[in-house]
């Protein structure tokens, strides 16, 4: 797969698990290519932590408005159904679990669904973010990310980076497969065709359980 194929494909594949009414909240980078590919007949309801629910796609070059921006800094539009708030009941609606979907990036995923997504020690960092509440708070939480960073694999048996949370993801997106976390591991449900189960085992360093029916990604 070519490498600008990768981030779209992978945002295609995570359109599909959002249904018509859910309240999204997208991480910064790729998910926020997500309402790009939604199905047809799909709405969904935005939510941005820093203080708006409603959000609109990505405005158009030079239609940017400075005073619209998503919690990454990233320009924003609005829908005609938009309210914005301040960031402390932004959180009260993460928390008090409104958010039906949250869909991340990862730096590092384990057996387990502990994250790691914010710090890499002795790097200057901004912090994590809303992430830490999005991911207790959302009542799904899937990760859309890269299979692999420069050739390391990004999941693993266990994280050893500082962890976001413990135990709280439910599927990860890559351009390999599609994967779900049960009691009893990781669990490849889909693959692309493009890749052998071998390729992909051989990627990830968290040994994967095969499903028995194991169906092509699209």
């Amino acid at each position: 797969m070519e490498k600008e194929q990768i981030k779209p494909f992978i945002a295609r594949r995570a359109a599909k698990e959002l249904k018509d009414g859910d309240v999204v909240n997208l991480g910064i980078g790729l998910p926020t290519l997500i309402p790009n590919y939604l199905p047809e007949g799909v709405h969904v309801i935005l939510q941005s932590e820093n203080g708006m629910i409603g959000m609109g796609p990505t405005p158009a070059e030079g239609q940017e408005d400075p005073w619209l921006i998503n919690a990454g800094g990233g320009y924003i539009t609005y829908t005609d159904e938009a309210s914005t708030f301040d960031s402390a009941t932004s959180f009260g609606i993460i928390r008090g679990g409104h958010v039906n979907v949250s869909v991340l990036g990862a730096m590092q995923v384990d057996e387990e669904g502990d994250l790691a997504n914010w710090m890499i020690p002795g790097k200057k960092t901004p912090g994590m973010g809303g992430a830490m509440d999005l991911l207790v708070g959302a009542k799904k939480v899937i990760l859309a990310m890269e299979h692999t960073a420069k050739g390391n694999p990004k999941i693993l048996k266990k994280c050893t980076l500082p962890l976001t949370a413990k135990g709280q993801v439910n599927m990860i997106i890559t351009e390999m497969g599609v994967m779900e976390i049960t009691p009893k591991g990781i669990v490849l449900t889909e693959i692309n065709p493009e890749f052998t189960v071998e390729q992909v085992q051989a990627a990830t360093e968290a040994t994967l359980i095969i499903s028995p029916d194991l169906k092509e990604m699209k």
